[in-house]
């Protein structure tokens, strides 16, 4: 469906359904806006999944900066230093794993890895604008996944400010699967 079939099918719906997919959007909650196409447009257009996205992308791009975006984890060494000092055990690695969703494709999780008790705990995720904004122009020219080049860069510090070793199985390429550190 191209762009101006997608803005005649949206000026069709009746305005209460509207709402609710903007509602969403506006809430940054790209998946819910997705859900609700989906189920008002499948059997009545053969609208799917990706042609709902479409839709929801077009809604995002006419509310722009209106959306309230979801803050950002911060990712400077005094920053991740207090949330690493309020992890309930003794911190024995630090730790970046991929991970991804439909809506930011893929993201790193920088974690803390304790024993006494034997937990993780989330200190940052590294989505590609955090990347980015952490980055400025640092990460030009890097082919590797911007956040996977913040997250490292981060976690390194991070676990040398710890005295701790810092793992990150996968560096290069996104996978969820990549082995986990083990002690």
């Amino acid at each position: 469906m191209n762009k101006a079939a997608r803005a005649e099918w949206w000026n069709g719906l009746p305005a209460g359904i509207r709402e609710e997919i903007d509602g969403y959007v506006l809430q940054d909650a790209f998946l819910g806006a997705v859900r609700v196409i989906v189920d008002v447009g499948l059997v009545s257009h053969g609208i799917g999944v990706g042609t709902a996205q479409l839709i929801a992308d077009d809604r995002y791009v006419h509310y722009g900066d209106r959306i309230a975006r979801s803050p950002e984890s911060p990712l400077d060494l005094e920053s991740l230093a207090h949330r690493a000092a309020g992890c309930a055990g003794r911190i024995l690695v630090i730790e970046a794993v991929w991970d991804g969703d439909t809506v930011h494709d893929w993201f790193v999780r920088l974690l803390a890895v304790t024993a006494d008790p034997v937990e993780e705990a989330e200190l940052a995720t590294v989505y590609r604008s955090t990347a980015e904004r952490y980055l400025g122009t640092a990460g030009d020219g890097n082919p590797r996944h911007p956040a996977a080049v913040a997250a490292e860069r981060a976690g390194s510090a991070l676990a040398a400010h710890l005295s701790v070793p810092f793992h990150f199985a996968s560096p290069d390429t996104p996978d969820d699967d990549a082995p986990r550190w083990r002690p």
